[in-house]
């Protein structure tokens, strides 16, 4: 999924159902100069995600004891 959020930056949003966020990344990503910070935002993006769900999953198992 990193290797998707490099290279086609907004796939990595469409893939987690972030559409419209997605778009907005095409359209960043259309330019050559945009390609760089859209990659950086996607990369940052899915790096946010994996810790949201790690937080998460942590929560649920303080929750459980």
């Amino acid at each position: 999924m990193t290797l998707i959020a490099i290279f086609f930056p907004f796939l990595s949003f469409m893939f987690r159902g972030r559409i419209l966020t997605g778009i907005i990344c095409l359209i960043l990503q259309i330019t050559l100069i945009g390609w760089i910070p859209a990659a950086v935002w996607a990369v940052i993006s899915l790096q946010n995600s994996r810790a949201d769900r790690r937080n998460r999953k942590l929560i649920r198992a303080m929750k459980g004891k």
